[in-house]
Protein backbone atom coordinates (compact mmCIF):
# COMPACT_ATOMS: atom_id res chain seq x y z
CA UNK A 1 0.00 0.00 0.00
CA UNK A 2 2.79 2.46 0.90
CA UNK A 3 4.48 2.11 -2.50
CA UNK A 4 1.99 4.62 -3.94
CA UNK A 5 2.67 7.22 -1.24
CA UNK A 6 5.21 10.06 -1.36
CA UNK A 7 8.31 9.42 0.75
CA UNK A 8 7.27 11.87 3.52
CA UNK A 9 3.93 10.15 3.92
CA UNK A 10 5.52 6.70 3.97
CA UNK A 11 7.86 7.84 6.75
CA UNK A 12 4.94 9.29 8.75
CA UNK A 13 2.90 6.11 8.52
CA UNK A 14 5.81 3.77 9.23
CA UNK A 15 6.74 5.77 12.34
CA UNK A 16 3.24 5.23 13.74
CA UNK A 17 3.56 1.46 13.62
CA UNK A 18 0.19 -0.23 13.97
CA UNK A 19 -1.54 2.71 15.70
CA UNK A 20 -4.46 4.37 13.98
CA UNK A 21 -4.56 8.15 14.05
CA UNK A 22 -7.91 8.52 12.29
CA UNK A 23 -11.08 6.42 12.34
CA UNK A 24 -13.74 7.33 9.77
CA UNK A 25 -17.17 5.88 10.44
CA UNK A 26 -19.70 5.48 7.64
CA UNK A 27 -23.13 4.86 9.20
CA UNK A 28 -25.38 2.92 6.81
CA UNK A 29 -28.92 1.62 6.66
CA UNK A 30 -29.98 -0.23 3.49
CA UNK A 31 -27.23 1.28 1.33
CA UNK A 32 -26.37 -1.77 -0.81
CA UNK A 33 -26.29 0.29 -4.02
CA UNK A 34 -23.89 3.02 -2.82
CA UNK A 35 -21.70 1.40 -0.18
CA UNK A 36 -19.05 -0.30 -2.34
CA UNK A 37 -18.35 2.77 -4.48
CA UNK A 38 -18.17 4.99 -1.39
CA UNK A 39 -15.73 2.77 0.50
CA UNK A 40 -13.46 2.21 -2.51
CA UNK A 41 -13.30 5.91 -3.28
CA UNK A 42 -12.63 6.86 0.32
CA UNK A 43 -10.06 4.07 0.74
CA UNK A 44 -8.16 5.29 -2.32
CA UNK A 45 -8.22 8.87 -1.05
CA UNK A 46 -6.90 7.89 2.37
CA UNK A 47 -4.14 5.83 0.77
CA UNK A 48 -3.00 8.60 -1.59
CA UNK A 49 -3.74 11.87 0.23
CA UNK A 50 -3.74 11.36 4.00
CA UNK A 51 -0.40 11.07 5.85
CA UNK A 52 -1.96 9.47 8.95
CA UNK A 53 -2.72 5.81 9.32
CA UNK A 54 -6.50 5.72 8.95
CA UNK A 55 -9.25 3.14 9.19
CA UNK A 56 -12.71 2.99 7.62
CA UNK A 57 -15.41 1.61 9.90
CA UNK A 58 -18.71 0.71 8.24
CA UNK A 59 -21.40 0.94 10.95
CA UNK A 60 -24.41 -1.01 9.79
CA UNK A 61 -27.47 -0.23 11.86
CA UNK A 62 -30.17 -2.82 11.24
CA UNK A 63 -30.03 -2.97 7.44
CA UNK A 64 -32.54 -5.38 5.90
CA UNK A 65 -30.95 -5.65 2.43
CA UNK A 66 -27.44 -6.85 1.40
CA UNK A 67 -25.62 -3.88 2.96
CA UNK A 68 -24.01 -5.92 5.74
CA UNK A 69 -22.83 -8.66 3.38
CA UNK A 70 -21.29 -6.09 1.03
CA UNK A 71 -19.57 -4.41 3.98
CA UNK A 72 -17.98 -7.69 5.02
CA UNK A 73 -16.83 -8.34 1.45
CA UNK A 74 -15.13 -4.93 1.38
CA UNK A 75 -13.46 -5.60 4.75
CA UNK A 76 -12.10 -8.90 3.45
CA UNK A 77 -10.82 -7.27 0.27
CA UNK A 78 -9.37 -3.95 1.51
CA UNK A 79 -6.88 -3.36 4.34
CA UNK A 80 -7.92 -1.02 7.15
CA UNK A 81 -11.63 -1.52 6.51
CA UNK A 82 -13.76 -3.02 9.27
CA UNK A 83 -17.45 -3.54 10.02
CA UNK A 84 -19.62 -3.12 13.08
CA UNK A 85 -23.26 -4.22 13.15
CA UNK A 86 -25.99 -2.86 15.43
CA UNK A 87 -29.43 -4.35 15.80
CA UNK A 88 -31.18 -0.98 16.23
CA UNK A 89 -31.68 1.85 13.73
CA UNK A 90 -30.33 5.34 14.23
CA UNK A 91 -27.32 7.21 12.88
CA UNK A 92 -26.49 8.65 16.28
CA UNK A 93 -26.50 5.24 17.94
CA UNK A 94 -24.20 3.83 15.27
CA UNK A 95 -21.75 6.71 15.64
CA UNK A 96 -21.75 6.52 19.43
CA UNK A 97 -21.01 2.78 19.40
CA UNK A 98 -18.24 3.05 16.81
CA UNK A 99 -16.60 6.12 18.33
CA UNK A 100 -16.68 4.79 21.88
CA UNK A 101 -14.79 1.63 20.81
CA UNK A 102 -12.28 3.38 18.55
CA UNK A 103 -8.54 2.97 19.23
CA UNK A 104 -7.68 6.02 17.10
CA UNK A 105 -6.72 9.50 18.26
CA UNK A 106 -9.40 11.17 16.12
CA UNK A 107 -12.83 9.87 15.14
CA UNK A 108 -14.85 11.18 12.22
CA UNK A 109 -17.86 10.34 10.11
CA UNK A 110 -19.22 11.10 6.69
CA UNK A 111 -22.38 10.16 4.83
CA UNK A 112 -22.28 7.20 2.47
CA UNK A 113 -23.26 9.35 -0.52
CA UNK A 114 -20.02 11.38 -0.08
CA UNK A 115 -21.94 14.58 -0.77
CA UNK A 116 -19.05 16.50 0.82
CA UNK A 117 -15.96 16.68 -1.39
CA UNK A 118 -13.08 14.78 0.18
CA UNK A 119 -10.70 17.71 -0.31
CA UNK A 120 -12.11 19.05 2.98
CA UNK A 121 -11.00 15.99 4.98
CA UNK A 122 -7.48 17.12 5.82
CA UNK A 123 -8.58 20.65 6.86
CA UNK A 124 -11.20 18.92 9.02
CA UNK A 125 -8.92 16.54 10.93
CA UNK A 126 -5.57 18.38 11.00
CA UNK A 127 -6.52 20.81 13.83
CA UNK A 128 -7.65 17.82 15.91
CA UNK A 129 -4.51 15.79 15.31
CA UNK A 130 -2.41 18.81 16.28
CA UNK A 131 -4.47 19.31 19.45
CA UNK A 132 -5.55 22.85 18.50
CA UNK A 133 -9.28 22.06 18.37
CA UNK A 134 -11.61 19.57 20.03
CA UNK A 135 -14.30 19.15 17.37
CA UNK A 136 -14.39 19.98 13.66
CA UNK A 137 -17.46 20.29 11.46
CA UNK A 138 -18.05 20.82 7.79
CA UNK A 139 -20.22 23.85 7.11
CA UNK A 140 -22.40 24.25 4.04
CA UNK A 141 -23.44 27.70 5.27
CA UNK A 142 -19.99 29.31 5.37
CA UNK A 143 -19.52 32.20 2.97
CA UNK A 144 -16.88 30.35 0.90
CA UNK A 145 -18.75 27.01 0.75
CA UNK A 146 -20.00 25.84 -2.63
CA UNK A 147 -23.31 24.02 -2.33
CA UNK A 148 -25.66 22.49 -4.87
CA UNK A 149 -29.10 21.61 -3.50
CA UNK A 150 -32.77 22.38 -3.91
CA UNK A 151 -34.54 25.45 -2.54
CA UNK A 152 -36.57 23.42 -0.01
CA UNK A 153 -33.51 21.84 1.60
CA UNK A 154 -31.70 25.17 1.61
CA UNK A 155 -34.57 26.89 3.42
CA UNK A 156 -35.00 24.03 5.89
CA UNK A 157 -31.27 23.94 6.69
CA UNK A 158 -30.93 27.67 7.22
CA UNK A 159 -34.17 27.84 9.18
CA UNK A 160 -33.09 25.02 11.47
CA UNK A 161 -29.74 26.59 12.24
CA UNK A 162 -31.41 29.96 12.93
CA UNK A 163 -33.76 28.13 15.29
CA UNK A 164 -30.80 26.66 17.15
CA UNK A 165 -29.31 30.10 17.55
CA UNK A 166 -32.56 31.48 18.93
CA UNK A 167 -33.59 28.58 21.20
CA UNK A 168 -30.27 27.17 22.38
CA UNK A 169 -27.89 30.08 21.79
CA UNK A 170 -25.79 28.01 19.35
CA UNK A 171 -22.92 29.77 17.60
CA UNK A 172 -21.84 27.05 15.16
CA UNK A 173 -23.18 27.56 11.65
CA UNK A 174 -24.25 24.10 10.39
CA UNK A 175 -25.46 21.41 12.77
CA UNK A 176 -26.50 18.72 10.32
CA UNK A 177 -23.75 18.53 7.70
CA UNK A 178 -22.70 14.86 7.52
CA UNK A 179 -19.00 15.61 7.81
CA UNK A 180 -17.63 15.87 11.35
CA UNK A 181 -14.65 14.82 13.46
CA UNK A 182 -13.55 15.03 17.08
CA UNK A 183 -10.75 13.98 19.33
CA UNK A 184 -11.45 10.55 20.78
CA UNK A 185 -10.73 11.58 24.36
CA UNK A 186 -13.32 14.34 24.00
CA UNK A 187 -15.81 11.91 22.44
CA UNK A 188 -15.53 9.55 25.39
CA UNK A 189 -16.41 12.40 27.76
CA UNK A 190 -19.32 13.71 25.69
CA UNK A 191 -21.00 10.54 24.46
CA UNK A 192 -22.41 9.39 27.83
CA UNK A 193 -24.28 12.71 28.10
CA UNK A 194 -26.01 12.43 24.70
CA UNK A 195 -29.51 10.97 24.74
CA UNK A 196 -30.54 11.03 21.08
CA UNK A 197 -29.61 8.11 18.81
CA UNK A 198 -31.08 9.52 15.58
CA UNK A 199 -30.57 12.64 13.48
CA UNK A 200 -30.57 15.06 16.45
CA UNK A 201 -27.39 13.37 17.75
CA UNK A 202 -25.17 15.87 15.90
CA UNK A 203 -26.98 18.90 17.27
CA UNK A 204 -27.02 17.62 20.84
CA UNK A 205 -23.31 16.83 20.69
CA UNK A 206 -22.41 20.27 19.35
CA UNK A 207 -24.61 22.18 21.81
CA UNK A 208 -23.14 20.33 24.79
CA UNK A 209 -19.61 20.77 23.45
CA UNK A 210 -20.11 24.49 22.96
CA UNK A 211 -21.64 24.95 26.42
CA UNK A 212 -18.68 23.07 27.91
CA UNK A 213 -16.30 25.55 26.30
CA UNK A 214 -14.81 23.16 23.75
CA UNK A 215 -13.17 24.58 20.65
CA UNK A 216 -15.21 23.87 17.50
CA UNK A 217 -13.39 24.30 14.20
CA UNK A 218 -15.53 24.94 11.10
CA UNK A 219 -14.46 24.01 7.58
CA UNK A 220 -16.16 25.41 4.45
CA UNK A 221 -17.07 22.53 2.15
CA UNK A 222 -18.07 21.81 -1.42
CA UNK A 223 -21.32 19.87 -1.14
CA UNK A 224 -23.71 18.37 -3.69
CA UNK A 225 -27.13 17.23 -2.55
CA UNK A 226 -28.00 13.58 -3.01
CA UNK A 227 -31.31 13.55 -4.93
CA UNK A 228 -31.99 9.98 -3.75
CA UNK A 229 -31.74 10.85 -0.04
CA UNK A 230 -34.36 8.96 1.98
CA UNK A 231 -34.42 11.41 4.89
CA UNK A 232 -38.00 12.29 5.89
CA UNK A 233 -37.71 16.05 6.34
CA UNK A 234 -41.00 16.50 8.21
CA UNK A 235 -40.46 13.62 10.64
CA UNK A 236 -36.86 14.69 11.21
CA UNK A 237 -37.93 18.30 11.86
CA UNK A 238 -40.45 17.16 14.49
CA UNK A 239 -37.85 15.03 16.25
CA UNK A 240 -35.37 17.89 16.12
CA UNK A 241 -37.87 20.26 17.76
CA UNK A 242 -38.46 17.71 20.52
CA UNK A 243 -34.71 17.42 20.95
CA UNK A 244 -34.32 21.20 21.18
CA UNK A 245 -36.98 21.33 23.90
CA UNK A 246 -35.35 18.49 25.86
CA UNK A 247 -31.83 19.90 25.67
CA UNK A 248 -33.01 23.46 26.37
CA UNK A 249 -34.87 22.29 29.47
CA UNK A 250 -31.82 20.33 30.68
CA UNK A 251 -29.59 23.38 30.23
CA UNK A 252 -32.06 25.64 32.04
CA UNK A 253 -32.57 23.32 35.00
CA UNK A 254 -28.88 22.54 35.34
CA UNK A 255 -29.26 18.76 35.08
CA UNK A 256 -26.27 18.44 32.76
CA UNK A 257 -22.87 18.26 34.51
CA UNK A 258 -21.24 20.89 32.33
CA UNK A 259 -18.95 22.18 35.08
CA UNK A 260 -17.57 18.68 35.65
CA UNK A 261 -17.08 18.28 31.90
CA UNK A 262 -15.21 21.60 31.72
CA UNK A 263 -12.94 20.54 34.55
CA UNK A 264 -12.30 17.09 33.05
CA UNK A 265 -11.37 18.54 29.66
CA UNK A 266 -9.47 21.56 30.94
CA UNK A 267 -11.93 24.12 29.59
CA UNK A 268 -12.50 26.16 32.73
CA UNK A 269 -12.04 29.97 32.52
CA UNK A 270 -8.39 30.95 32.07
CA UNK A 271 -8.67 33.38 34.98
CA UNK A 272 -10.71 32.04 37.95
CA UNK A 273 -13.85 34.05 38.54
CA UNK A 274 -13.86 35.76 35.14
CA UNK A 275 -16.65 34.46 32.87
CA UNK A 276 -15.86 33.83 29.21
CA UNK A 277 -17.24 35.80 26.28
CA UNK A 278 -18.01 39.32 27.53
CA UNK A 279 -19.34 40.42 24.13
CA UNK A 280 -21.79 37.52 24.04
CA UNK A 281 -22.80 38.28 27.62
CA UNK A 282 -23.48 41.91 26.73
CA UNK A 283 -25.65 40.90 23.78
CA UNK A 284 -27.72 38.48 25.87
CA UNK A 285 -27.91 40.97 28.73
CA UNK A 286 -29.11 43.63 26.29
CA UNK A 287 -31.84 41.42 24.85
CA UNK A 288 -33.06 40.54 28.34
CA UNK A 289 -32.86 44.23 29.24
CA UNK A 290 -35.07 45.20 26.29
CA UNK A 291 -37.68 42.63 27.33
CA UNK A 292 -37.48 43.83 30.95
CA UNK A 293 -37.90 47.47 29.90
CA UNK A 294 -41.01 46.65 27.86
CA UNK A 295 -42.42 44.64 30.77
CA UNK A 296 -41.63 47.52 33.17
CA UNK A 297 -43.37 50.05 30.92
CA UNK A 298 -46.51 47.92 30.60
CA UNK A 299 -46.66 47.27 34.34
CA UNK A 300 -46.05 50.92 35.19
CA UNK A 301 -48.79 52.18 32.89
CA UNK A 302 -51.27 49.58 34.12
CA UNK A 303 -50.54 50.21 37.83
CA UNK A 304 -50.23 54.02 37.71
CA UNK A 305 -53.99 54.82 37.85
CA UNK A 306 -54.47 52.80 41.05
CA UNK A 307 -51.13 53.29 42.83
CA UNK A 308 -49.70 56.57 41.64
CA UNK A 309 -46.28 57.20 40.12
CA UNK A 310 -43.94 56.22 42.97
CA UNK A 311 -45.79 53.05 44.06
CA UNK A 312 -46.30 51.94 40.46
CA UNK A 313 -42.58 52.45 39.79
CA UNK A 314 -41.63 50.47 42.91
CA UNK A 315 -43.92 47.54 42.10
CA UNK A 316 -43.06 47.36 38.39
CA UNK A 317 -39.33 47.69 39.05
CA UNK A 318 -39.35 45.01 41.77
CA UNK A 319 -41.21 42.44 39.65
CA UNK A 320 -39.08 43.02 36.56
CA UNK A 321 -35.87 43.01 38.63
CA UNK A 322 -36.63 39.55 40.02
CA UNK A 323 -37.38 38.21 36.53
CA UNK A 324 -34.33 40.00 35.12
CA UNK A 325 -31.97 38.46 37.68
CA UNK A 326 -33.32 34.95 37.03
CA UNK A 327 -33.05 35.37 33.25
CA UNK A 328 -29.52 36.79 33.36
CA UNK A 329 -28.43 34.10 35.81
CA UNK A 330 -29.54 31.34 33.43
CA UNK A 331 -28.92 32.74 29.96
CA UNK A 332 -26.37 35.58 30.18
CA UNK A 333 -23.95 34.02 32.67
CA UNK A 334 -24.84 30.32 32.31
CA UNK A 335 -25.50 29.63 36.01
CA UNK A 336 -27.85 26.60 36.21
CA UNK A 337 -29.57 24.80 39.05
CA UNK A 338 -30.64 26.01 42.48
CA UNK A 339 -27.21 26.23 44.08
CA UNK A 340 -26.54 29.84 45.10
CA UNK A 341 -29.87 31.05 43.67
CA UNK A 342 -30.99 32.72 46.92
CA UNK A 343 -27.69 34.57 47.28
CA UNK A 344 -27.83 35.67 43.65
CA UNK A 345 -31.32 37.10 44.12
CA UNK A 346 -30.22 38.94 47.28
CA UNK A 347 -27.44 40.61 45.29
CA UNK A 348 -29.95 41.28 42.54
CA UNK A 349 -32.22 43.02 45.05
CA UNK A 350 -29.32 45.17 46.20
CA UNK A 351 -28.80 46.24 42.62
CA UNK A 352 -32.57 46.76 42.42
CA UNK A 353 -32.31 49.13 45.39
CA UNK A 354 -29.78 51.22 43.49
CA UNK A 355 -32.06 51.29 40.46
CA UNK A 356 -35.01 52.24 42.62
CA UNK A 357 -33.05 55.13 44.13
CA UNK A 358 -32.17 56.47 40.67
CA UNK A 359 -35.68 56.13 39.23
CA UNK A 360 -37.50 57.37 42.33
CA UNK A 361 -35.10 60.29 42.63
CA UNK A 362 -35.71 61.12 38.98
CA UNK A 363 -39.48 61.13 39.55
CA UNK A 364 -39.11 63.27 42.67
CA UNK A 365 -37.02 65.88 40.85
CA UNK A 366 -39.39 65.81 37.87
CA UNK A 367 -42.43 66.47 40.06
CA UNK A 368 -40.59 69.20 41.96
CA UNK A 369 -39.87 70.88 38.62
CA UNK A 370 -43.39 70.38 37.19
CA UNK A 371 -46.09 68.81 39.42
CA UNK A 372 -48.53 68.61 36.47
CA UNK A 373 -46.34 66.45 34.24
CA UNK A 374 -48.13 63.57 32.44
CA UNK A 375 -47.51 59.80 32.50
CA UNK A 376 -45.76 59.87 29.12
CA UNK A 377 -43.06 62.26 30.35
CA UNK A 378 -42.75 60.31 33.60
CA UNK A 379 -42.21 57.09 31.68
CA UNK A 380 -39.62 58.71 29.39
CA UNK A 381 -37.61 59.92 32.37
CA UNK A 382 -37.87 56.50 34.01
CA UNK A 383 -36.61 54.75 30.88
CA UNK A 384 -33.54 57.02 30.76
CA UNK A 385 -32.91 56.45 34.46
CA UNK A 386 -33.26 52.72 33.92
CA UNK A 387 -30.59 52.82 31.22
CA UNK A 388 -28.13 54.18 33.78
CA UNK A 389 -29.25 51.55 36.28
CA UNK A 390 -28.90 48.86 33.60
CA UNK A 391 -25.22 49.63 33.06
CA UNK A 392 -24.60 49.39 36.79
CA UNK A 393 -26.64 46.16 36.89
CA UNK A 394 -24.48 44.53 34.20
CA UNK A 395 -21.23 45.38 35.98
CA UNK A 396 -22.58 44.27 39.35
CA UNK A 397 -24.17 41.02 38.13
CA UNK A 398 -21.07 40.11 36.17
CA UNK A 399 -19.06 40.33 39.39
CA UNK A 400 -21.66 38.33 41.34
CA UNK A 401 -22.10 35.57 38.77
CA UNK A 402 -18.41 35.60 37.93
CA UNK A 403 -17.65 34.70 41.54
CA UNK A 404 -20.02 31.71 41.23
CA UNK A 405 -17.87 30.32 38.41
CA UNK A 406 -14.89 29.81 40.70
Amino acid sequence: MTDTLPAAQRTAQISLGGRYILDIVIPVYNEQDDLAACVRRLHEFLRDEVPYRARIMVADNASTDNTLAIAHQLADELPDVEVIHLDGKGRGGALAAAWAASPADVVAYMDVDLSTHLSALMPLVAPLVSGHSDIAIGSRLAASSRVVRGVKREVVSRGYNLLLRGLLGARFSDAQCGFKAMRTDVARRLLPLIVDTGWFFDTELLVLAERAGLRIHEVPVDWIDDPDSRVDIVATAIEDLKGCWRVGRALTTGTLPLRDLQAALGREPLVPGVPRGMVGQMVRFGLIGVASTIAFALLYLSLHPALGAQAANLTALLLTALANTAANRAFTFGIRGRAGAARHHVHGLLVFGFGLAITSGSLYLLHRFDPTVGKGVELSVLVVANLVATFVRFVALRRVFGASAR
